[in-house]
């Protein structure tokens, strides 16, 4: 009985530490109390009492008194630290402060405040901005003619550039006093979305202008006359830009670029200025074919002194007119079929005054800083609405395809199989456009959310690549035929350019991800660094003995808090709703204190070499990215009213996310520093075992026929994209054949209960025509019928090319070579 006493009693130890909080002294009060007393009444045998408060008072003497704390463990710890601490570069360092730290802090901590989360703003497009999308950027995609855009012309049309000039769409992130349009994050991303569902090369023209770019460094970093002089030229298209940073040398790795500038004095305009020469090689540049204005990344060198410092300055960021001599604009690249202008550059010797460096001389060495802090807000906008544009246009399309497409006298989309590939497209469309809403909501309130907007770029990516593949599937013989009437081989073929672009995903996953967060996220981790790096030998083991006994604390809360959330199946976690959501957002609760536990730990014993460990911070940055999702879902679902019909795709998001984020901790702790450590920690987070699964059959298939049926729940999973009406255009056709389809189901239906089948040898339109003089239908349901088959017929056939349309003859292709500034 006393042992069963005793076991209770450790149990209430750490529920104690996670519902009262209570302070290390407090804690070592009551349980001293709590041992005296039963020492007393004679509970323990003498050696088991002996072993208890040694165990007792090791921790109570060492961590409560601070001259030995130190002199034993902070200072020592301090010193070994020091030694294996690896040396920051500059870039890694500009890089991890790059940007602010949000949501994503609460998650990287182990106790999300649900208070927090709730009190987000939902983003909410302003009158103007919704003007805008139903305006100009509705008639852009009814112009739209995806098929002449990439086969005939590889380029957009004279007219449609014309068009995007005229109302500005290259001045999105303008400001008005600018003669830009000046929308906010949550308006830009609309935009790009809705062209991009329609056409990737159209939404990737519109989109790089109000990426990073020279508008964008411009208005962060650029002096007063420079945006006096280009912001202007920039909105209204007169000036067109690029950035260019990538070269054949320097990718990924962008802090190694070998493009050089050389401060030196140089002849301009007919006058001796000081200035730098410039050599570089750049590839990959979008716009950069027809771009007029350049932006450049380089290594600025002072070998001279002229500026009276260091020799080497730093990466550099400069604006230049592309007529200027030495600048070679060259040919263009073929990115996977794609027409959006994209194609290297050179300079040879190319000199440029110093008021071409944006924000004049005095941002000399400050450019990988301001490219991060700028990339930190843009990756979080463009790439990710490219995902939700693929996911909401897949999601429409394919599901009425798989409701109009019929097999063995049935419609596809009842099948199992497709049931499973349509429950991914829905889900993950609905987790990626949640993920994208709750950025744009912290992008919308001032927030540079870095890690945030790093997890959107390569998760939706990530997932548009599965949707878009589920897509085809589906579709099977119809998707892989190209044509005018092909509406998803063209986002299909053009998935590698959006797994490639502003940080490789590879590289995202695995280095910056889960590498900024850890340091950017947790509460005393830079501490610790910072009082490693203090000159003040005493100062430093002071600073660093207070973070060391914050954190340990900090780990402690946490381990107690996974444990008591894992033994209760998550029960005893905070919810901040009722009913079915409660328990998802109490696993999540408990998937974060376990992230926090696992992550400290691999932290404390890699410290430095965990930079080299990719394999691990991969699996954190899943687990992390994941738990964002989550909470983004949950979150989407509450500013949506909670609609009831929108709950499968909810369940399935949310379950789907749940269980990666266990199976990348499952894997992390598989592959623990020290794997015994990993079996011990394990039984202490996991001590049910991993209890979370996928989602199961019966939720998919509900996921499935709400993606198959025309209705509110999938109109809202495909809002924002551009629907057509049009029945001259396949996706108009498309929508058509649903309903036509959907209208005659019931007849279709009847006609089976009675038994009636179409015989092999009679044409479809006679034997409707017997079943009508034979009263087993009217007139008007026979013509219901016909129009629906008519429909179907339509949308079901593929382009088909003679043989000479078959040979390629690029002389007798339409390609327009646009004009330079002169």
């Amino acid at each position: 009985m006393n042992v069963f006493i005793f076991i209770l009693v450790l149990l209430a130890v750490p529920y104690a530490v996670v519902r009262f909080h209570p302070s290390f002294k407090n804690l070592a009060i009551g349980f001293g109390v709590f041992l005296v007393g039963f020492t007393l009444v004679g509970s323990f045998s003498f050696l088991a009492g002996i072993i208890i408060w040694v165990i007792y008072l090791l921790p109570v003497i060492f961590f409560g008194l601070k001259d030995l704390r130190m002199q034993y463990l902070s200072a020592p710890l301090l010193a070994r630290i020091k030694k294996v601490l690896p040396p920051m570069s500059e870039t890694e360092r500009d890089a991890i402060e790059a940007g602010t730290v949000w949501w994503e802090s609460e998650l990287f901590r182990g106790a999300p405040d649900w208070s927090r989360l709730q009190s987000y703003q939902k983003p909410q497009l302003s009158e103007e901005e919704q003007a805008f999308v139903d305006g100009p950027v509705e008639k852009l995609c009814e112009m739209i003619d995806d098929w002449e855009i990439t086969h005939n012309l590889m380029d957009l049309p004279e007219s449609m550039w014309e068009f995007l000039k005229e109302h500005r769409f290259f001045g999105m992130i303008i400001p008005k006093e600018f003669g830009g349009l000046e929308f906010s994050a949550y308006g830009h991303s609309a935009v790009v979305t809705k062209i991009s569902a329609r056409s990737i090369s159209a939404g990737v023209t519109v989109m790089v202008p109000n990426s990073l770019g020279p508008a964008e460094l411009l208005l962060h970093y650029g002096t007063k006359s420079q945006k006096e002089y280009y912001l202007p030229r920039l909105a209204s298209g007169q000036e067109i830009p690029c950035f260019a940073l990538t070269g054949p040398d320097a990718g990924s790795d962008a802090g190694s670029i070998p493009d050089t500038g050389i401060i030196c004095k140089g002849d301009f305009e007919g006058k001796e200025v000081l200035g730098l020469r410039l050599n570089w090689e750049k590839r990959y540049i979008t716009l950069g074919p027809v771009a007029t204005v350049l932006g450049l990344a380089f290594k600025a060198y002072d070998p001279d002194g002229l500026l009276g410092g260091e020799e080497e300055l730093g990466i550099t960021c400069a604006l230049i007119p592309t007529n200027i001599k030495g600048i070679t604009i060259g040919n263009r690249h073929f990115p996977m079929n794609s027409a959006f202008q994209n194609g290297p550059n050179s300079g040879e010797d190319v000199f440029i005054p110093m008021n071409y460096i944006i924000g004049g001389q005095d941002n000399i060495g400050k450019g990988w800083r301001m490219l991060v802090e700028s990339l930190s807000a843009g990756r979080g906008i463009s790439l990710p609405a490219v995902g939700v544009a693929a996911g909401k246009a897949s999601s429409r399309v394919t599901g009425a395809y798989a409701r109009i497409r019929h097999q063995f006298n049935t419609s596809i989309g009842k099948f199992e199989g497709v049931e499973e590939a349509l429950a991914r497209i829905g889900g993950m469309t609905y987790m990626m456009d949640a993920g994208r809403l709750l950025t744009l909501s912290a992008l919308d309130s001032g927030e540079k959310p870095s890690v945030v907007t790093a997890i959107l770029k390569y998760y939706n990516t990530e997932h548009m690549r599965q949707v878009i593949n589920d897509a085809m599937d589906i579709h099977g013989g119809r998707g892989i035929c190209m044509g005018p009437s092909n509406y998803l081989a063209r986002a299909y073929q053009s998935i590698p350019v959006g797994i490639t672009v502003e940080g490789a995903n590879i590289l995202t996953r695995s280095m910056i991800i889960f590498g900024q967060g850890a340091i950017r996220c947790h509460p005393y981790l830079v501490k610790e660094m910072e009082s490693a790096g203090m000159i003040d030998q005493s100062a430093g083991e002071r600073s660093f003995d207070r973070a060391l006994t914050g954190h340990i604390g900090y780990f402690v809360s946490n381990l107690c808090r996974a444990f008591i959330y894992g033994i209760s199946a998550s029960h005893l976690a905070p919810a901040p709703v009722g009913g079915r959501l409660a328990n998802y957002y109490q696993r999540l609760a408990q998937m974060s204190a376990v992230f926090a536990v696992t992550s400290d730990l691999t932290l404390m014993l890699l410290g430095g070499a965990f930079k080299r460990k990719e394999m691990l911070s991969g699996r954190f940055a899943d687990a992390l990215g994941y738990m964002f999702y989550a909470s983004a879902v949950l979150k989407k679902y509450e500013n949506d009213g909670r609609p009831r019909t929108d709950m499968p795709l909810v369940e399935w998001a949310t379950k789907y996310c749940l269980y990666q984020i266990q199976t990348a901790l499952d894997e992390i702790l598989r592959n623990f520093p020290i794997k015994s450590l990993g079996v011990v920690v394990r039984a202490i987070v996991f001590p049910l075992g991993s209890s979370l699964r996928q989602p199961n059959n019966s939720l998919s298939h509900r996921v499935a026929a709400l993606m198959i049926k025309p209705g509110a729940a999938r109109d809202r999973l495909t809002q924002g994209i551009f629907i057509s009406n049009d029945e001259n255009d396949i996706t108009g056709c498309l929508e058509d054949a649903l309903h036509k389809s959907v209208q005659a189901e019931p007849v279709q239906r009847h006609l089976r209960a009675a038994g009636l089948f179409k015989p092999d040898l009679i044409d479809y339109t006679q034997w409707l025509k017997e079943l009508v003089a034979e009263k087993h239908i009217t007139d008007d349901q026979a013509a219901i019928l016909v129009d629906a088959q008519i429909a179907t017929r339509k949308v079901i056939m593929v382009d088909e090319f003679t043989p000479d349309q078959m040979v390629a003859a690029p002389s007798k292709k339409k390609r327009r070579v646009r004009k330079k500034k002169q």
